[in-house]
């Protein structure tokens, strides 16, 4: 087994050192795993960027230093990854940011819609000023536009819209159908990531009815737990 979705402290919402996570994996047997922290906000301003979400900018090179340190001296395989936050209209930004840096993938993952952040507790009630079905609609065709940019390898949890437990609303197949449809065109991957079992929505990202299109279109998968603390690792 393998895990490519793994956090650190310097993502600034986890906790743990790489080497725990790694002894972490080697207890649960995987084979190889990839660090993937959140990359710094580059889409807001820096005085704007909350320490909490994501990785403070002077912090990136020493990420990438230390995950290239531990590939040399590792137990099990280890892969230099990030998460990236697509934006609409700052692709040619986060294209020059990732360009910079050798990472081994890219995950791509939408957090934001409109300036939102939906899946941030303290924004919870955002929710409240959505009709689901145009809010599950909003959030795909972000999801969408992502996988269609060429920046990311990997969709990262592809309908976390549904973290507190805003169940979707009924007959989304369709709007799965055409979000697999356009993953297995650009060629990306789908995530099946464990948080989702963690949070309130207790379902893995994706359903298993959105999983189960992408594996009839082919779209090939990648494993992973999201992990913000060692103990989740795997």
């Amino acid at each position: 087994m393998v895990d490519y979705h793994l956090h650190s402290k310097l993502c600034g919402h986890a906790c743990g050192e790489m080497e725990e996570y790694l002894a972490a994996a080697v207890r649960q047997g995987l084979i190889e795993v990839g660090f993937a922290d959140h990359l710094p906000h580059y889409f807001f301003p820096p005085a704007e960027r909350d320490p909490d979400l994501a990785m403070a900018e002077a912090d990136l090179p020493r990420y990438v230093e230390a995950v290239r340190n531990l590939q040399e001296k590792s137990p099990v395989q280890v892969k230099l990854g990030i998460e990236a936050d697509y934006v609409p209209g700052r692709e040619d930004d986060l294209a020059v940011l990732l360009a910079s840096f050798p990472f081994d993938y890219v995950l791509g993952s939408v957090h934001f819609i409109d300036g939102w952040g939906f899946d941030n507790p303290a924004e919870i009630e955002g929710y409240r000023h959505y009709d689901r079905g145009v809010l599950y609609r909003c959030y795909f065709t972000l999801v969408q536009q992502a996988a269609l940019s060429g920046l990311f390898d990997i969709m990262a949890h592809p309908d976390l819209v549904k973290k507190f437990g805003f169940s979707p609303p009924a007959g989304l197949a369709p709007l799965y159908e055409e979000t697999a449809v356009i993953f297995k065109q650009a060629g990306v991957c789908v995530e099946v990531n464990t948080a989702g079992l963690r949070m309130p929505a207790a379902e893995i990202y994706p359903s298993r009815e959105f999983l189960q299109i992408c594996r009839r279109y082919g779209v090939p998968a990648a494993l992973g737990s999201d992990a913000h603390r060692p103990a989740d690792t795997g």
